[in-house]
């Protein structure tokens, strides 16, 4: 029998750099998804100020 999870989307998180797949809870919204985890979220860098 096959793994069916072998084939799913992935990006890479800003903050730490790994890739991470998707998930379930992300299905609506896979497109704006950007960070790994929460706590890469909570650690993204600062705006730039103009």
């Amino acid at each position: 029998m096959a793994h069916k999870k072998l084939h799913l989307p992935e990006k890479v998180c800003p903050c730490c750099l790994r890739p991470f797949r998707w998930r379930k809870k992300w299905a609506k919204d896979w497109e704006q998804v950007r960070y790994c985890s929460e706590r890469c979220r909570r650690q993204r860098p600062a705006p730039i100020l103009r």
